[in-house]
C-alpha cells in the first residue's frame, strides 16, 4: 500500500508527463481551464461558503462571497482577456548593426510545468485560486495543499474539484502537518506558500532539496502612518472597515498606527466611532467573523493579557455592551480593542496580530515614524493617510521599503489586478496578480536569431586572434 508521500509523488509525475505530452499550451486551453475554475466557484459557492463558515465557527457570508468567490472570478475574467497578448514573444533591442544585418532577439514566456500551492486558512479559497490564476494563465498544471485548519472546506474542494479537472491538470491533496511537510519536499517546478514566516523557513528549506524556486507570501506587521493633515474620520472608517473584516485575520490588515502625539485622542475617538458605525453589534452580528479556532483565540487572549499586565492603556470597542462569555459551540468572536503606546517588548508589538486588536504609537515628526518602521522587519504593506502629493508622502515612499503601499486607503494596492502583489525580505519573495503573476510562473526564455551574415568572422572575432580581434575587444570597452 502506497504512503501519502508516494501517492503525491506519483500524482506529480503524472502531471509532469501530461505536461510534456501536451506540448505547446495554447491560449484557448489556458482560457478553458480558467473558465472551469470560475464555473466551479460560481456553481458551488453556497456549499463552499457554508463549509467555510462552519470551519470558522462563524464567517461573514457576504464578506466571504466577495473576497473568496467574486474577486477571483473577476480576476479570471480580466486575465482571459489578456492571455493572448501576454503569450506573444517580447522583442528585445540589439546593437544597430546586428539588427541591420538581420539578427533578432526576443523573450518567450514558457510554462514551467507543475506548480505546488500551499494554502493558509484565513482566505482558503482566494489564496488557493488567486495564485492559481497566474499559474494556469502561464500554461502550468498545479497541485493544491489546503490548510488542515479548514477541514470542511478542504473536504468539499476534494469532492468538487475532480468534477471540473483531471488530476493531471489540477489536483488537491488534503491532510495535516505531515502531509504539508512531504508536499513541500516534492520536486515541483515552482512552489507557492502563503502563511507565517516561521513555517516559510521550513518550506524553503524543503524546496531547496530539489532546487525548487519559491514564491512566499508571509505578511508581517503592516504600519499605518497618520499625518498631521489627515482626515481622521475618513482614515478611521477605512482602517476599521478593513481591520475588522474577517476579524483582522488578513495578512495585509493594519497592524499598528503611528499617530502624531497631539492627535492621539482624536484618532481614538474616530476609530471608536467608525467601528460602531460599521458594526453596531458584534456578538450577534452575521457580518462579524469569529476567530478561526480555539488555538488562535487563546493566542490573541495571551496578547491582550500581556498588554494589560504591563499596564498598557486599553480601549475596548463594544458598541452594544454585549457579553462574549457564552458563545455558540465552535464560535470564538472577540471584541475589538485599541492599545495605546505599548512598548516593543509587548507581544502585540512583536508578532503579527491577525485579529481585531490594534496598537497606536505616537510620534513627534514624520522622520521619527519612518525610523520606527525601518527598525523593524520590512512589512507586506504600508499605509499613509495625508496629502497624496508633496514632501511628506514622498519622504515616506523614498525612505521605507514594503511589499506594497496604499495612500489614503487600506489594501487597495492588493486589489488592483494590474499591480504585482508580494512581499520583501521577511514579508515574502516573488509576486502574483495579472501580467506579473503570468511572468512569475513562466520561464522567460531568451531567443537569439543570428543574422545570415557571419558576424564573428566579419569582425575578426574568432581565433586565430590578431590585430582585428584586439581592435574589436577595444571597441567593446569604449565609454
Amino acid at each position: 500500500m502506497m504512503t501519502t508521500s508516494e501517492r503525491m509523488r506519483q500524482l506529480l509525475e503524472a502531471q509532469k508527463a501530461a505536461f510534456l505530452a501536451e506540448g505547446r499550451v495554447t491560449a484557448s486551453t489556458r482560457i478553458d481551464r480558467l473558465q472551469r475554475v470560475a464555473a466551479m466557484l460560481r456553481e458551488n459557492q453556497e456549499v463552499l461558503l457554508a463549509a467555510l463558515s462552519r470551519d470558522f465557527g462563524h464567517r461573514s457570508v457576504d464578506h466571504a462571497r466577495l473576497t473568496e468567490i467574486a474577486v477571483p472570478i473577476a480576476e479570471i475574467r480580466q486575465t482571459c482577456r489578456q492571455i493572448e497578448r501576454w503569450m506573444k514573444d517580447e522583442k528585445r533591442p540589439l546593437p544597430w548593426l546586428f539588427a541591420l544585418l538581420g539578427a533578432k532577439a526576443s523573450i518567450r514566456y514558457q510554462p514551467l510545468g507543475s506548480v505546488g500551492v500551499i494554502v493558509p486558512w484565513n482566505f482558503p479559497l482566494y489564496l488557493a485560486f488567486g495564485p492559481l490564476i497566474g499559474i494556469i494563465a502561464a500554461g502550468n498544471r498545479a497541485m493544491i495543499k489546503p490548510s488542515e485548519f479548514t477541514p470542511r472546506l478542504s473536504a468539499q474542494l476534494e469532492s468538487i474539484l475532480p468534477r471540473y479537472f483531471e488530476p493531471t491538470e489540477i489536483a488537491i491533496v488534503t491532510g495535516g502537518m505531515e502531509v504539508g511537510a512531504a508536499f513541500a519536499e516534492l520536486p515541483f517546478d515552482h512552489l507557492v506558500f502563503t502563511g507565517a514566516g516561521s513555517v516559510a523557513r521550513h518550506v524553503m528549506a524543503a524546496a531547496a532539496k530539489n532546487l525548487v524556486p519559491v514564491t512566499l507570501e508571509l505578511g508581517g506587521k503592516s504600519p499605518v502612518i497618520i499625518s498631521r493633515a489627515a482626515d481622521l474620520e475618513d482614515a478611521a472608517r477605512k482602517i476599521m472597515d478593513f481591520k475588522l473584516s474577517n476579524a483582522g485575520q488578513i495578512c495585509i490588515a493594519p497592524d499598528y498606527l503611528l499617530v502624531p502625539a497631539e492627535r492621539l485622542e482624536a484618532m481614538i475617538q474616530a476609530l471608536q466611532g467608525a467601528a460602531a458605525e460599521l458594526f453596531p453589534v458584534l456578538a450577534g452580528n452575521p457580518d462579524y467573523t469569529s476567530i478561526v479556532n480555539e488555538r488562535h483565540y487563546a493566542r490573541l487572549n495571551r496578547i491582550v493579557q500581556d498588554a494589560l499586565a504591563a499596564g498598557v492603556r486599553c480601549v475596548e470597542i463594544n458598541p452594544a455592551g454585549e457579553s462574549f462569555a457564552d458563545q455558540p459551540a465552535g464560535q470564538h468572536k472577540m471584541m475589538p480593542r485599541l492599545f495605546v503606546n505599548p512598548d516593543d517588548e509587548r507581544l502585540i508589538m512583536r508578532d503579527e496580530i491577525f485579529g481585531p486588536l490594534l496598537p497606536l504609537k505616537t510620534y513627534r515628526d514624520v522622520g521619527e515614524a519612518i525610523d520606527y518602521v525601518n527598525r523593524h522587519d520590512r512589512p507586506l504593506a504600508l499605509y499613509y493617510f495625508g496629502p497624496a502629493q508633496g514632501g511628506e508622502v514622498e519622504e515616506v515612499l523614498a525612505r521605507t521599503t514594503s511589499g506594497g503601499v496604499t495612500i489614503n486607503d487600506v489594501a487597495s494596492h492588493a486589489g488592483c489586478e494590474t499591480l504585482p502583489f508580494g512581499g520583501v525580505g521577511p514579508s515574502g519573495m516573488g509576486v502574483y496578480h495579472g501580467l506579473d503573476g503570468f511572468r512569475q510562473f513562466s520561464h522567460a526564455k531568451p531567443i537569439y536569431r543570428q543574422a545570415r551574415v557571419d558576424l564573428a568572422a566579419k569582425f575578426g572575432m574568432r581565433a586565430p586572434y590578431g590585430d582585428k580581434y584586439r581592435a574589436g575587444t577595444q571597441r567593446f570597452m569604449k565609454g
